[in-house]
């Protein structure tokens, strides 16, 4: 289904991707996040939604999470997909998508060691700054 996207995205010198498209691999990108712990729980799939809502402005941002969860069953490796999204996607978008990640992450209360993996291997991935990951997630921790 998303054969061609995934093509286009890990293409030696991708393109910056279409909006519609880059929701959907920032989407799949927190929904790894969110099954890394071995629990995607309700509460994260409504954050998931609510971000995705949020962000894009989307009228049904269940149906956007369920593409997103398709999609991340189809991606590559986390390491791949994220080199692919760094590439295709504007410096801005990446920092959202490290302050959405930290939500996922904080979304059920606790810090799981496997979330924790993700964060410090995905960041840097991304091309966030420590600085700016650590400040992201001060912000999402004050706002609980």
């Amino acid at each position: 289904m998303f054969a061609e996207l995934l093509r286009r995205m890990t293409a030696p010198a991708p393109d910056r991707m279409p909006d519609a498209d880059a929701r959907l691999a920032l989407g799949a990108l927190l929904v790894r996040l969110a099954r890394a712990d071995g629990d995607y729980s309700p509460t994260e799939q409504a954050r998931i939604e609510a971000i995705l809502s949020a962000r894009y402005a989307v009228p049904d941002a269940a149906a956007l999470r369920q593409q997103c969860e398709a999609l991340e069953v189809e991606a590559p490796d986390t390491v791949r997909f994220t080199r692919a999204i760094k590439d295709a996607v504007d410096y801005d978008d990446r920092l959202g998508v490290i302050s959405a990640m930290w939500q996922i992450v904080l979304a059920d209360g606790s810090r799981d060691a496997a979330e924790d993996s993700i964060m410090r291997m995905v960041a840097p991935m991304l091309g966030v700054t420590d600085q700016d990951s650590n400040a992201a997630r001060r912000r999402i921790e004050g706002a609980h």
